[in-house]
């Protein structure tokens, strides 16, 4: 593969991980990360652990958002052989709905500094650790039904 391939590859990935995660296809996350990863979510006050304590902690707190949106930047990627590491930022508006019927947004935003490997089945995540920018809460959005 060519360097343009690999980053294109990883770039693809970095997107994929992000609409998974928006569409909670939380088993399908095997095909972003090795089976051994390490990802840390403590940046938010999240898991931190392997695979399978990222999904449980995924499937456990994302169900209290109606939606969630990972709006991920281009990646700053380093790829050297079967290796490579990448810096993405990432703004995540995430919708609430209250007790009252009104609706609320959560922005979210942070970099996603990953490490990767190249595998038989392509390049996947061996280790991903959130790098906090900013969280704000409070922000209102129209009510349901409002245009």
């Amino acid at each position: 593969m060519s360097d343009l391939e690999d980053r294109i590859a990883i770039q693809d990935l970095i997107a994929r991980y992000a609409d998974l995660v928006d569409r909670r296809e939380f088993g399908r996350l095997d095909e972003i990360f090795t089976a051994d990863a390490n990802i840390d979510f403590s940046a938010f006050g999240g898991a931190v652990g392997d695979l399978a304590d990222a999904k449980q902690f995924l499937s456990d707190s994302l169900p209290m958002f109606r939606r969630t949106q990972h709006l991920m930047g281009l990646p700053v990627i380093d790829v050297a052989g079967d290796g490579a590491t990448a810096r993405t930022a990432c703004h995540n508006p995430m919708v609430i709905d209250n007790a009252d019927g009104s609706t609320s947004v959560w922005l979210i935003a942070l970099w996603y500094d990953d490490e990767l490997i190249r595998t038989d089945a392509g390049w996947r995540i061996s280790s991903r650790r959130q790098d906090r920018c900013h969280f704000v809460t409070g922000l209102s959005d129209a009510p349901k039904g409002a245009s």
